[in-house]
C-alpha cells in the first residue's frame, strides 16, 4: 500500500463507484450480479482501491462487508465528490437534467401501485425521464443515503437505517400466505405450513420478523425455509409447479391473485401488516418533477391503487 496523503492517480471511478454500492449493500456478490459483472473481478476492484488508497476500507463480519472506520469517512466524503461530479456533468447541457428522476422502488410497490403512478407522470410530464432502481430494502436505502436515488418507495425503514431518513405514511399493506390456486390444504394453513415447503423473505428483509413471530405464535418456530426470497418471476414458478407456500406482501403478487393464479391462505394475524410509504433524506433537494412524483404517490394511494 502507498503511503500518498492525497488522491492516488490510479484511482478510477469504476473503484470509487464499486466501494460506495458494497457499502450500500454489504454484499460482493450483489454488487457483482447488478453491476454485470463476476464476483472475483469486483474483488479485484475492490482490493485496487484499498491498494490505492493505501487503508483497509472493508472488514468481513460473518456473510457482510462491514466498513472500517477509515472506510466510513471515505464513504462520506466520496460520495458527496460523486454527487459534485455529476452536477458539474449536467452543468454542460444546462436543462437536460432537470426533468430527470431516480426512484428506488422495493417489490411491495413495484408491481401494482408504482407502474400506475409512471404512467400517470408520463402524461401530465412527458418532458422528465423516469430512471427506476429495483433492489431489496438495504440495498435502495444505501443509495438513498449515497444520493444515488431521489425517493424510495415501499416499507417502512427499519429503526436501525431510519436515522438522517424522513418517511411519509401513504398506506398499509398486509403480509399474505400464498399458494397456487387448487392446493389440496388451502382451507387448513397450519397444517399445510407444518407439510409444505415454504418460501421466506430473506434475513434482514424488513417482513421478515413478523413472519418469524407469525410461525413462532403456531408453533413453528423451527420451521425451515426450503427458499428464501421476495422475487416474484422465481417464487411464482416455484409456487405454481409445487405445492409450496410463500410469505410476501400482498402488493407482491395482486396481479396473480387477481388472475386467480395464486390463492391466499388465511392467517387471521393482525401484526402481519406494516407502513408503505415515501422514504427520502431530511435534508434532500427538492423540484417540480419530484414534487409531481410525491403529489401523485399520495393520491395513488388514497385512490387505494396499490390494491
Amino acid at each position: 500500500m502507498h503511503n500518498h496523503t492525497g488522491i492516488h492517480p490510479g484511482l478510477k471511478l469504476r473503484h470509487i463507484r464499486a466501494v460506495l454500492d458494497i457499502a450500500a449493500t454489504g454484499s460482493l456478490s450483489q454488487v457483482a450480479r447488478a453491476q454485470g459483472i463476476t464476483q472475483p473481478a469486483l474483488s479485484r476492484t475492490l482490493a485496487e482501491a484499498e491498494m490505492l488508497l493505501g487503508v483497509p476500507l472493508f472488514r468481513r463480519e460473518s456473510r457482510r462487508m462491514v466498513l472500517t472506520e477509515q472506510g466510513g469517512r471515505f464513504r462520506q466524503h466520496a460520495s458527496l465528490a460523486l454527487q459534485a461530479l455529476e452536477t458539474a456533468a449536467a452543468s454542460l447541457h444546462p436543462g437536460a437534467g432537470q426533468g430527470r428522476l431516480t426512484v428506488g422502488v422495493l417489490p411491495t410497490a413495484a408491481t401494482r401501485l408504482f407502474p400506475r403512478i409512471a404512467l400517470r407522470l408520463r402524461d401530465l410530464a412527458p418532458e422528465v425521464l423516469l430512471s427506476v432502481i429495483t433492489g431489496p430494502h438495504s440495498y435502495l436505502t444505501g443509495l438513498l443515503r449515497d444520493g444515488t436515488i431521489d425517493l424510495m418507495l415501499g416499507r417502512l425503514p427499519g429503526a436501525r437505517e431510519v436515522a438522517g431518513l424522513a418517511f411519509e405514511h401513504l398506506y398499509d399493506e398486509e403480509i399474505v400466505l400464498v399458494a397456487r390456486s387448487g392446493h389440496p390444504l388451502i382451507g387448513d394453513t397450519r397444517a399445510a405450513l407444518a407439510a409444505c415447503p415454504l418460501i421466506l423473505p430473506p434475513e434482514g428483509a424488513i417482513i421478515r420478523g413478523a413472519v418469524d413471530d407469525y410461525l413462532v405464535s403456531l408453533g413453528l418456530g423451527l420451521v425451515r425455509p426450503a427458499i428464501e426470497a421476495v422475487a416474484l418471476p422465481l417464487a411464482r414458478g416455484v409456487l405454481l409447479g409445487s405445492d409450496a407456500l410463500w410469505f410476501i406482501s400482498r402488493g407482491v403478487v395482486a396481479e396473480d391473485l387477481d388472475r386467480g393464479d395464486l390463492a391466499v391462505l388465511p392467517t387471521d394475524a393482525r401484526y402481519l401488516a406494516g407502513a408503505v410509504g415515501i422514504t427520502r433524506r431530511q435534508a434532500g433537494a427538492t423540484s417540480p418533477a419530484l414534487d409531481l412524483l410525491m403529489q401523485l404517490a399520495r393520491e395513488g394511494a388514497q385512490a387505494g391503487l396499490y390494491r
